[in-house]
């Protein structure tokens, strides 16, 4: 089926423990001189939650089901996970590929969109790694999925059991990360979101209004980002006279830290002030279809 010898689960990472929230964020934003206060305001956003992302889980348990549908399918491919940010750090899983014997893997990244942090930035990680591996391994990202059914599917899915949440009129919201105006590649991630929201809502809801929103914005003020974030928009919408909305995570691909706090916590606030239902849809998470998009992507290679 493929010319590679394994898979690497290539993702974010997150901390594990209270002492490693401030370490883990100084990664994150390394050479880009943020505050000390600013990282430990945004730290406390982990301590909420004991000082722990849920995205490593998040990733044991998806290797896990992609291990499962390889096995189920017959793919002999051993499954490596590689961390951005934390442990385990790509380039210490490369090493062990190297080890391992591993001469040519595929990459399949968290993230479902091109764009600069999305796909470039992931693609420049897997470059650095193999720099300080000797004889590292040929690693190809796979190609993005946001347009694939098994991407797709499980967020109409979700979509629809978060409307049945809620009253019959209620709107469909759909959010993503923000990224910075002058980010490279903005317009083509702007236009994949645009895509797989209009998707997903015609799948879900056809005729329901759905809307873009955007989420999880850092840096100064002064930097222009993607707008509306969505706590602006559900003051909007209340304005219109909105009273229920179903959010779409639809930039994500599970229930990671900017989704457990950013909508499951001050969205959820947010909503619940200016009286407005609200309902949050799940990601694909380790959902047999989303698991089983690596095998698909390495057939179509």
């Amino acid at each position: 089926m493929t010319s590679y010898d394994a898979l690497l689960l290539l993702s974010f990472g997150g901390p594990e423990g209270p002492e490693d929230v401030i370490p883990f964020l100084e990664n994150v934003t390394r050479g880009r001189n943020i505050p000390r206060e600013r990282l430990e305001a945004v730290g406390e956003h982990y301590h909420l939650f004991g000082g722990v992302s849920p995205i490593n889980q998040q990733c044991r348990d998806l290797k896990a089901a992609i291990e499962a549908d390889f096995a189920a399918h017959g793919v002999d491919l051993p499954v490596y996970w590689g961390n951005r940010n934390w442990t385990p750090y790509l380039a210490d899983t490369v090493r062990q590929m190297r080890v391992d014997g591993v001469r040519r893997a595929a990459a399949f990244v968290t993230s479902a969109y091109s764009g600069y942090s999305t796909n470039d930035q992931y693609l420049n990680d897997i470059a650095r790694a193999r720099q300080e591996v000797p004889d590292a391994p040929e690693i190809d990202k796979l190609p993005v999925y946001c347009e694939r059914p098994g991407f797709i599917e499980p967020f109409v899915d979700a979509a629809k059991d978060a409307l049945s949440r809620l009253p019959e009129d209620a709107r469909l919201v759909f959010t993503a990360h923000s990224v910075p105006l002058s980010q490279p590649n903005r317009d083509l991630y702007v236009e994949e979101l645009e895509t797989a929201a209009r998707t997903v809502a015609q799948k879900a809801a056809p005729g329901t209004p759905w809307d873009l929103v955007y989420q999880s914005r850092s840096g100064p003020p002064t930097q222009p980002w993607l707008e509306p974030q969505i706590t602006d928009h559900l003051e909007k919408l209340h304005g219109e006279g909105v009273r229920a909305v179903a959010v779409v995570p639809i930039g994500f691909v599970s229930d990671h830290m900017e989704v457990k706090f950013d909508l499951d916590v001050e969205g959820a606030e947010r909503a619940a002030d200016l009286g407005i239902a609200y309902a949050r849809a799940a990601t694909p998470g380790t959902d047999p279809r989303f698991a089983a998009l690596p095998r698909h992507l390495l057939a179509a290679k």
